[in-house]
């Protein structure tokens, strides 16, 4: 049976990152090692904090911000469009300040989203989620058994996002964003590279876009083959809003085969008790 267009567009995409190198094709990216040891929510979240734990390391998100919590792809799009530019730009003489294109269909176009309006277009959804993620603050914690340690992130210090539908080209202005020097400092000091080609194909999947920077930052360490990675332990990290384990099991799996699809190297095996890595060839080579 022949695979449907969907597929096979995912499939020749998946076969065009294999045969170049992101840095080649100009893909590189990176993405915030907090938001890649534990992530955003994927759907909309009730209440005004979330918390995601991975060993003894745990992200919590809070929120002043009419509407709530930033949550699902955009968000994670963002973040890596803001760490990459971080990186571009660290030689420059202010470069915690970042400029979002020429006008709205040019930065739309960089982070991979379609320029459309309406209630359901991306421009609609861009806007909300970026004044719901540069208004959360972030407090990332590691705790064990003779160590409280822990840091706190605003993304930014300021923002000035202009939006104009009324003149028909839905332009932003001179937009721009300052990023704080505690967030900015993380994303120099260890960003976590990535193929930007395999976020914009994954982009339709948050937790595909989570597991993709995650396996990534793995591999890149690992040296021989992990333990079983307890699926709860994974829920807790990738899906916390699952309530049955088998659930989020079945889900993260199916997500995961999108992910090896892209990075066919990365040698991963399921078994009844969790999760095993075994050592692979990163799928980013090289830095920045």
């Amino acid at each position: 049976m022949k695979p449907g267009p969907r597929l096979d567009k995912f499939l020749k995409e998946a076969l065009a990152i294999e045969a170049q190198e992101a840095k080649e094709a100009g893909a590189l990216g990176f993405m915030s090692r907090s938001l890649v040891q534990a992530t955003l929510p994927h759907r909309q979240t009730p209440g005004t904090i979330f918390t995601r734990k991975n060993g003894t390391f745990t992200l919590s998100i809070a929120t002043t911000i009419e509407g709530g919590l930033p949550y699902g792809s955009i968000p994670r799009l963002l973040i890596a469009w803001i760490a990459t530019e971080a990186v571009r730009n660290k030689h420059n003489q202010n470069p915690c300040e970042l400029e979002l294109g020429r006008n709205l269909s040019d930065f739309l176009e960089r982070i991979g989203l379609d320029v459309r309006g309406g209630k359901r277009g991306d421009i609609t959804r861009l806007r909300e989620q970026m004044r719901r993620l540069f208004g959360c603050f972030i407090s990332c914690t590691y705790t064990d058994n003779t160590l409280d340690q822990g840091h706190n992130l605003l993304i930014a210090d300021d923002y000035q996002l202009w939006w104009n539908p009324k003149t028909g080209q839905d332009d932003l202005f001179k937009s721009s964003l300052t990023l704080s020097k505690r967030f900015y400092d993380e994303l120099i000091q260890s960003p976590v590279p990535v193929d930007l080609r395999a976020l914009n194909a994954l982009k339709r999947s948050p937790m595909a876009l989570d597991i993709y920077p995650w396996l990534t930052y793995r591999m890149f360490y690992l040296k021989r083959p992990t333990r079983p990675i307890p699926w709860g332990a994974l829920q807790l990290q990738f899906g916390a809003n699952y309530t049955r384990t088998r659930d989020f099991k079945a889900a993260f799996l199916e997500e995961l085969r999108k992910v090896t699809a892209l990075y066919s190297q990365a040698n991963v095996s399921d078994t009844e008790k969790g999760l095993i890595l075994k050592p692979s060839p990163p799928h980013i080579k090289s830095g920045g």
